[in-house]
């Protein structure tokens, strides 16, 4: 079948590799129907080590169900499912608890980007959806698989509540659907940091009530203006780089909460009395167990209520994944799409 690696920085390729097999009685055989290019991706598409094997690509993915093992109860053969970026057990106590990425027996996916895929536990990791979804539903549930739950849980970590106001840092598809996510939740303030026009046009739609294109400083200092010198209830860094997480810093209010999802690029941040202790700041965020939250999220995006697959404004085959990733690079794509 044909996949994605990636070889060192720019350096992506689709090229023929194995078929996947089932290993345990608890897998599963995804025959992938959508997948796509996340913009964590991009961290190691500009860094990474130059590598002459390769390194498989992709963490999100829904599909149809190929095959199962012998213990698979939840999915059968020809099921239509939507999958977590990590996969998991469901069932132990700290996926009891909502934290499945932290599963003792999960990991994390990275081979999504590819014709199929081979799920472990797919009894606590893959979701059936309606066999008959109209296929202009499949971007919005595709967003489940992990940057729909991601901008969720960003909120959800911030504590979000009727009435708060809240700081978005970052106009990626995180940032934006962490703009869904705090409106659905009921802040009532929402400002989204972003220069992106057409990002930030999304953003409004989603429920952003005020833009801050600018940055550093003078970003700093509109929103303060905007929230009459106090700050933000709540900061959601959704960018992962440790300018934003000091603009978080500077732009919460105290008594606040700073939540990051942007995987860091960083090892080490203010976090000593005049950062976060003296003003009695909360830190928190994480990946995301979107598994905890596909059931809640799902209704509203099968009626169609809700469509965080708007981020989505560029559909490619495989063969296009190289350009795909060169244009969310260049910023020319805001998050794309890949039909096998």
């Amino acid at each position: 079948m044909r996949a994605t690696l990636m070889y060192g920085p720019g350096d992506i390729r689709v090229e023929d590799v194995a078929e996947p097999a089932l290993e345990q009685p608890t897998d599963a055989i995804v025959r992938i129907v959508r997948s796509c290019i996340c913009g964590s991706d991009l961290h190691p598409y500009r860094s990474m080590s130059a590598s002459v094997d390769g390194t498989r690509m992709g963490h999100e993915f829904l599909g149809v169900v190929e095959d199962t093992g012998r213990e698979v109860r939840g999915v059968r053969k020809g099921d239509l499912v939507v999958a977590s970026f990590a996969f998991q057990d469901n069932t132990c106590d700290l996926c009891r608890a909502n934290l499945q990425t932290s599963c003792p027996h999960g990991g994390f996916f990275s081979d999504a980007q590819a014709e199929a895929i081979r799920v472990p536990l797919a009894d606590g990791t893959l979701v059936g959806l309606p066999g008959d979804v109209d296929d202009a539903l499949l971007p919005s549930l595709l967003t489940l698989a992990d940057v729909y739950g991601t901008g969720h849980h960003a909120a959800v970590r911030a504590g979000v509540k009727p009435g708060d106001s809240v700081t978005v840092i970052g106009d990626g598809a995180v940032g934006l659907l962490a703009v869904l996510s705090a409106q659905r939740l009921g802040a009532e303030q929402i400002i989204l940091m972003g220069r992106h026009r057409d990002r930030t046009d999304l953003g409004r739609d989603f429920g952003a009530t005020d833009v801050v294109a600018e940055r550093g400083a003078e970003g700093i200092e509109r929103i303060r203006e905007l929230t009459g010198g106090h700050g933000t209830h709540a900061a959601l860094e959704a960018v992962g780089h440790l300018d934003a997480y000091e603009t978080a810093l500077a732009t919460v209010r105290p008594g606040g909460v700073i939540s990051r999802v942007g995987v860091p690029q960083y090892a080490q941040g203010p976090l000593g009395f005049g950062a976060l202790f003296g003003r009695n700041l909360t830190l928190t965020g994480g990946p995301a167990p979107v598994r905890a939250y596909i059931d809640e999220l799902l209704p509203a995006v099968l009626d169609g209520t809700v469509r965080p697959g708007r981020v989505f404004d560029r559909t490619i085959d495989l063969a296009g994944v190289p350009d795909g990733y060169r244009a969310m690079d260049d910023r020319e794509a805001l998050k794309v799409l890949i039909a096998p």
